[in-house]
C-alpha cells in the first residue's frame, strides 16, 4: 500500500511542476514532507478506503518550527486532495488534528521487570497486574469492574464521564480471570473485600507493595502507560491504542466502542507482550 502511495506521490510532484507551475524549491519542500510522512505513517486498507494514519509522523516532527509543521501538513493535505480528485481514491486521513504533547510522561516499566514481578506474585497480584498492564485500565476502572461486564472474550469498561468502551481480552488474561473466579468466588465485582468492591487505594497499595518487594517503585498509571508504550513498540497503530485507552484526543477515532474489525483485534493480540505469557502455572 505504501509503494502505491509512493508512486502516486511522484506523479503528484510531477503534476505540481508541469501542470501547476510550482517552483523547484516548492517541489523539494513537498517531496521532503511526503517522503517523511510515508516513512513514519501507518497506511492500510479498510472497508474499501485507504487509511493514512499520520499520527506517528506528527509526533516525529513535533519539535519542528510551527511554520515548518504547517507547511508539511499543507503538502500532505494537497496530496490527499490530489488522490481523491485526480486519482479517484477514497482516502481517510487520521491524525491531522491538533496534537497536544504533555511536558512529561510517566516512565514505562521495562518488560523484563514486569516479567520478574509476575514470577513472584500470588494469584490476586498477578490478576491485578494483568488487568492494569494487559488492558491498560485506570485503577478507578478496575475498582468498579463487575463480573457481568466480562464475557465472551470482551470486557466492558465504564470510564471517565460515564463513557463506555469494550476491550478484547488476551487469552492469557481470560484464563487468569477464570482461574481467579474459580478459586476466590467473587460475587459481584472482580476485586472484592467482603461484599463490596476494593477501592482504588486498596488496589494501589497491593500493586505498589508487590513491585516494592522487587525494589521497584511503580504506580498503576505507569502500568497503563507501559501498556500503551509496549504496544506501540511492537507495531500496534496509535489510533488503535488511543481507542483501547479510551482517549478522546483523536477526532477521527470512534472511541469507547468495540474495535471495529477483526484485523485490529488480531494486531492487538499479536502486539501485546502478555500474548505469550508464561505465568499461568498452578500455584
Amino acid at each position: 500500500m505504501k509503494a502505491e502511495l509512493q508512486d502516486a506521490s511522484e506523479a503528484f510532484l510531477e503534476y505540481l511542476f508541469e501542470v501547476r507551475g510550482y517552483s523547484e524549491t516548492s517541489i523539494v519542500t513537498y517531496e521532503t514532507a511526503l517522503r517523511q510522512m510515508l516513512e513514519e505513517s501507518h497506511v492500510y486498507e479498510e472497508d474499501g478506503s485507504i487509511i493514512v494514519d499520520i499520527t506517528p509522523f506528527r509526533f516525529k516532527i513535533v519539535k519542528n518550527h510551527k511554520k515548518t509543521i504547517v507547511k508539511k501538513l499543507s503538502a500532505i493535505h494537497s496530496f490527499i486532495k490530489y488522490l481523491e480528485d485526480q486519482c479517484h481514491r477514497q482516502i481517510k486521513l487520521i491524525g491531522d488534528e491538533s496534537i497536544k504533547v504533555p511536558k512529561s510522561l510517566p516512565k514505562p516499566v521495562e518488560e523484563t521487570y514486569i516479567e520478574e514481578v509476575l514470577g513472584k506474585a500470588d494469584l490476586e497480584e498477578k490478576l491485578l497486574v494483568y488487568m492494569l498492564y494487559g488492558l491498560g485500565l485506570r485503577i478507578s476502572e478496575l475498582s468498579s469492574l463487575k463480573l457481568e461486564d466480562i464475557k465472551q472474550g470482551w470486557v466492558q469498561i465504564h470510564g471517565k464521564g460515564n463513557k463506555v468502551r469494550e476491550l478484547p481480552v488476551l487469552d492469557s488474561v481470560g484464563e487468569l480471570i477464570t482461574l481467579y473466579v474459580k478459586r476466590r468466588s467473587p460475587k459481584k465485582y472482580l476485586f472484592e473485600k467482603g461484599s463490596v468492591p476494593m477501592n482504588s487505594a486498596q488496589l494501589r497499595y497491593r500493586l505498589t507493595k508487590l513491585f516494592k518487594a522487587s525494589g521497584l517503585k511503580v504506580t498503576p498509571h505507569q502500568l497503563r502507560h507501559s501498556f500503551a508504550t509496549h504496544l506501540l513498540n511492537n507495531g500496534a497503530r496509535i489510533a488503535d491504542v488511543s481507542e483501547l485507552l479510551g482517549h478522546e484526543t483523536m477526532a477521527t477515532t470512534q472511541v469507547y466502542t468495540k474495535l471495529g474489525s477483526v484485523k485490529k483485534m488480531q494486531e492487538y493480540m499479536k502486539a501485546h507482550p502478555l500474548a505469550n505469557a508464561r505465568h499461568l502455572s498452578e500455584e
